[in-house]
């Protein structure tokens, strides 16, 4: 039953955030798009190092 709770959050908040989202005049440009991507590997890197330690330890 918990995991209908969540979903039906999850949903009502898609519903709502998405057409914010399209509404909203914030735009990225490509130089602030490259500064974020320039991250994403590393610290997925990093998540998938933590989760194997996590792993290994308990």
């Amino acid at each position: 039953m918990t995991i209908l709770y969540i979903l039906g959050i999850l949903f009502l908040a898609l519903v709502i955030i998405v057409p914010l989202l399209e509404k909203s005049k914030w735009r990225m440009s490509g130089e602030d798009m490259s500064k974020l991507t320039r991250w994403f590997w590393p610290l997925l890197m990093i998540l998938l190092v933590a989760q194997l330690i996590k792993m290994l330890v308990t």
